[in-house]
């Protein structure tokens, strides 16, 4: 059994109104009939040029967002018949590490209280002497001391921001996590790192990723294979060796001709 399975997903959005000001009939299909699985330990490299709708599968995939259709089950579990109740429980094993850094994190608490967050809200401390330890012991496991407990994100780089928002992402010690777009608003050196600290973390936490990106290769660097998102369809999937040296669809073609070598 698959650690996510992915059934018929669809998300649609009405276009509002017409330039005339009347209602218009349109949609966008930001998700078109989706169907994928995810297996426990990989990592799914998700790619696609912007406006494909990769964030928002992932934001269906952890239930962020309601699906118009389709099915999502985590180990083995219906999310989209999941209670309030169940899906408190369930997004323990379940995380987001969000595309910008700047604005993830909320600016009036300090350090040490965002990576205590998902611990205090699910329950997971006894008390605050408990939980700086664990945050110490998170913030280490991204690379970052504990000397930095009493500062705010805006005393901090952006790829610092990342790694603190690593860290809360891992507080519950989840099994999957969505991986969103995590270095397109960083250098190329800086995003090298935190692609490299992904992958250590994930043989340490015994992670599953679904990581999503426009850069193929990044993904490739990262991913066991991958799916290739065009128009909210799910192209392309495959090995990440077959998918870069052998590809089939026309688009998987021009997204590996457009994008240079990145060093990772």
């Amino acid at each position: 059994m698959s650690l996510v399975e992915i059934r018929s997903l669809t998300k649609i959005y009405p276009q509002g109104e017409s330039m005339f000001g009347g209602k218009t009939r349109n949609e966008v299909r930001a998700v078109d009939n989706v169907s994928l699985d995810i297996q426990a330990g990989e990592t799914l490299g998700l790619v696609g040029e912007s406006g494909s709708g990769k964030s928002t599968l992932g934001r269906l995939i952890l239930r962020l967002i309601e699906p118009t259709g389709g099915s999502v089950r985590f180990e083995g579990r219906d999310l989209l018949a999941a209670s309030a109740g169940e899906m408190r429980r369930i997004r323990r094993d379940m995380q987001i590490i969000f595309q910008d850094p700047f604005a993830s994190l909320d600016p009036r608490y300090r350090v040490e209280d965002i990576v205590a967050e998902p611990l205090i809200i699910h329950g997971k401390t006894n008390g605050r002497s408990g939980i700086r330890p664990q945050v110490v012991e998170l913030l280490r496991a991204v690379g970052l001391d504990e000397s930095i407990l009493r500062r705010f994100p805006h005393e901090f780089s952006g790829g610092q921001r990342q790694r603190i928002g690593i860290a809360r992402a891992l507080a519950l010690r989840p099994k999957f996590i969505v991986a969103d777009e995590p270095v397109s608003a960083l250098d190329v050196s800086v995003g090298a790192q935190i692609v490299n600290l992904l992958a250590q973390l994930q043989r340490d936490f015994g992670l599953t990723y679904l990581f999503i990106s426009h850069s193929m290769p990044v993904v490739r660097y990262l991913s066991t294979r991958i799916a290739v998102m065009y128009r909210g369809k799910i192209v392309e999937v495959g090995p990440s060796e077959r998918i870069t040296e052998r590809p089939e669809h026309p688009y998987t073609r021009s997204l590996l001709e457009a994008t240079p070598e990145v060093a990772v």
